[in-house]
């Protein structure tokens, strides 16, 4: 049965230093990649209490929703579009400071402010990304970025 999680640590990078471990432990023995991103995203959501938080894998020629928290999403999202459809056809993490100065940018929910986009890189093809909203701007850095990279990169 799973544990809650518990995070202690006061400032950003020490939640993150905290949470990796204990990301490793809930996906370690776990195959299926849905059951991981469920996981993931519930462990970021309840770290941070970010706004949305969720995935989106490649499926075809779109992305396609997959596990998330928080509000009703987009469902699907076409190569390119978007900051979640750039960071697919960049194949590299965008931060997103404030959502309405990114040119194209689809509003699924319009109380997201800032937007931080990890692909999931599997076989050097992105497979997935990693969407995490924030309801205030400017809300992501250098440090999610590179923490995220390493959650992805775990998944």
């Amino acid at each position: 049965m799973a544990e809650e999680l518990q995070i202690k640590g006061s400032t950003k990078k020490e939640k993150y230093e905290e949470l990796l471990p204990q990301i490793e432990a809930l996906i370690g023995g776990e195959k299926d990649v849905i059951a991981n991103m469920a996981n993931v995203a519930a462990a970021l959501k309840q770290t941070f209490g970010f706004f949305w938080v969720g995935f989106y894998r490649v499926i075809d020629d779109e992305l396609v929703l997959a596990p998330f928290q928080g509000p009703i999403a987009c469902t699907r999202i076409r190569k390119g579009r978007g900051v979640c459809g750039s960071v697919w056809q960049e194949a590299r993490t965008l931060i997103v400071p404030d959502v309405e100065q990114f040119p194209g940018h689809i509003a699924c929910n319009s109380a997201s402010r800032s937007e931080i986009v990890v692909p999931l890189i599997h076989n050097g093809e992105v497979s997935a990304v990693l969407d995490i909203d924030s309801d205030t701007l400017d809300s992501f850095d250098e440090t999610d970025r590179h923490y995220l990279e390493l959650i992805c990169k775990q998944l």
